[in-house]
């Protein structure tokens, strides 16, 4: 299988398009102008989703096999992406964007069989559904969870890492059970999330619109149903959990304003981003805790894959009453963890307050240069052999950094992180998997520490930092630590290639890296140039000679 590839190139191409597209975004007239109901002040370009779509999709056309399911994917998704582009533009009404849905829904029912055809223990027998029943219950699930994860995009990065756990999650699942084509698909759409999510941050500077949220909310739910609906030894019930918080919000929020006599479909600040910050999280915090509740979904889906339909339901039934009634209660006893003296949390977000300000930023920050010049140095002598056409792409690199060093300055910081996005893969993938007979176990297990070293030189020059513009760390990018180091980790995750974690980790970690040193070099502008030149050289001369 393609995993590798697959995530990288989903990952890159989106990182790539982002920034074209955000330019386009405002002659698109692809703006989302601020209102009561919205927690930003300034139109916001929301063009994201056109980015995440071709950079899910493309991979999946060159590596996915095509049959009729996963061309009914494409053609369900494009249909859902082409009307969310048209209410990104033009404001449709929302009977126009349900029309969409269900013909998307249609779509990959008919055509990829895409149903729910069974509920397990729930019904009596063998809880086959009559198709009177599976087929309408199957279009109201996948409308209803498609129009949930929209809904829930009312904070920064919000839909897009709630939905980035659910992928990975659903294709480490159907990784266990054998199904291929699923398994590259949600690496196609975690690569497009994480790529989003690098311009996503808080403030963002870019937003995904209708056309990427529903398109992640069309697509987590059809996976879902394709994992579970398909003879696999996991509960029908999964997809509850596997979605989990989306559905509770959106639930929630319909019930109270039918209980209320107004339209479920009308919009408000009921949702549950919007409580937690009227209970005084800041944005950040209110993020970061609605990853851990859906994390805790995730965690159950995992645990009780393999139970009967029963159990899983009374669980998420019981967890998603327990969620309600906490804001329930908050609401009734007007509990807030910042008001005025009386605040749990203090007057700083604890992202902020993790970094401890009387640390030095200087030792955090010279650990970080002189670490990642160290770091990457030692990637260039690992390997057992560098090829010809390396060593002639690295020249080619080499002369690239040289022409906009000297004749387009202004450009170097864009050159320099292309050049870094393109050498780094294949470094690292040739310093773990080959090698040099040199590279003892006690030095490979030196280079992880060095690796994991340099992450902590990120996390606290990011937290103390005082520069107001370049790389700022957030939910997202602990959201992106978690599931490239933690959740490869996992013991019955076995890949192709046993070192293939580790080579993803180590090439997010130097992305990073990098990504902070071009944001915090300030006078010191030459330095990662010249550590760049300095490295390329190496493996020039070291394939040559």
């Amino acid at each position: 299988m393609h995993l590798f590839t697959t995530f990288i190139l989903s990952l890159f191409l989106t990182i790539g398009l982002v920034p074209i597209f955000k330019r386009m975004a405002f002659r698109m007239n692809l703006v989302d102008e601020p209102d009561a109901r919205k927690v930003h002040v300034l139109p916001m370009p929301r063009s994201g989703g056109i980015s995440m779509a071709i950079g899910a999709f493309l991979p999946v056309m060159i590596w996915v096999p095509m049959d009729d399911t996963v061309r009914a994917v494409h053609l369900g998704c494009s249909t859902i992406v082409a009307f969310g582009i048209l209410d990104d533009v033009r404001e449709l009404k929302y009977w126009q964007k349900l029309c969409a849905q269900v013909a998307g829904a249609l779509v990959v029912m008919f055509f990829g069989g895409v149903q729910i055809r069974c509920l397990g223990g729930l019904l009596p027998g063998e809880g086959i559904l009559p198709l009177v029943v599976s087929m309408p219950l199957t279009l109201l699930f996948i409308v209803g969870v498609t129009n949930a994860v929209n809904l829930s995009d009312g904070l920064d990065g919000l839909a897009g890492g709630v939905s980035l756990l659910s992928f990975v999650s659903i294709g480490f699942f159907a990784y266990g059970c054998g199904n291929t084509s699923l398994t590259l698909m949600c690496l196609a759409v975690s690569g497009a999330i994480l790529g989003f999510l690098r311009y996503n941050t808080h403030p963002a500077v870019v937003f995904m619109g209708d056309a990427g949220s529903q398109m992640l909310g069309f697509l987590c739910v059809v996976f879902t149903l394709m994992l579970t609906q398909n003879h696999t030894p996991y509960s029908e019930v999964s997809p509850l959990f596997l979605i989990g918080f989306p559905i509770i919000d959106t639930l929630t929020v319909m019930v109270e304003r039918m209980a209320k006599g107004g339209s479920p479909f009308k919009p408000d600040k009921n949702h549950f981003h919007h409580r937690l910050m009227k209970l005084g999280l800041f944005h950040s915090e209110s993020v970061t805790l609605i990853y851990l509740l859906q994390s805790m979904f995730l965690s159950c889906a995992f645990v009780l894959r393999f139970y009967s339909n029963l159990i899983n339901l009374i669980v998420f039934l019981g967890l998603a009453g327990g969620i309600v009634f906490l804001f329930y209660l908050s609401r009734k006893t007007g509990f807030k963890f910042r008001e005025g003296n009386a605040s749990i949390l203090g007057a700083r977000s604890f992202l902020v307050q993790l970094g401890g300000e009387q640390l030095s930023i200087r030792m955090f920050f010279g650990l970080l240069k002189w670490g990642f010049c160290l770091v990457f140095m030692f990637q260039c002598l690992m390997p057992f052999n560098i090829s010809g056409y390396m060593s002639a792409f690295a020249g080619g690199l080499i002369a690239v950094i040289f022409y906009f060093r000297l004749r387009a300055p202004a450009h170097k910081k864009s050159v320099l992180r292309i050049c870094l996005y393109c050498i780094t893969p294949l470094l690292m993938y040739k310093s773990i998997v080959d090698p040099a007979p040199w590279v003892s176990r006690q030095v490979m297990l030196a280079n992880y520490g060095m690796l994991v070293a340099l992450v902590l030189a990120v996390i606290g020059t990011l937290n103390l930092t005082k520069r107001q513009k370049g790389f700022k760390f957030n939910p997202q990018d602990f959201l992106i630590f978690l599931v490239i180091i933690v959740f490869p980790s996992l013991p019955t995750l076995q890949l192709n290639i046993p070192e293939l974690r580790t080579v993803v980790a180590g090439v997010l970690i130097l992305f990073f890296s990098g990504d902070v040193l071009l944001g915090e070099l300030r006078r010191d502008n030459t330095f990662l140039d010249n550590t760049l030149i300095v490295c390329l050289a190496v493996i020039v001369a070291r394939g040559f000679f």
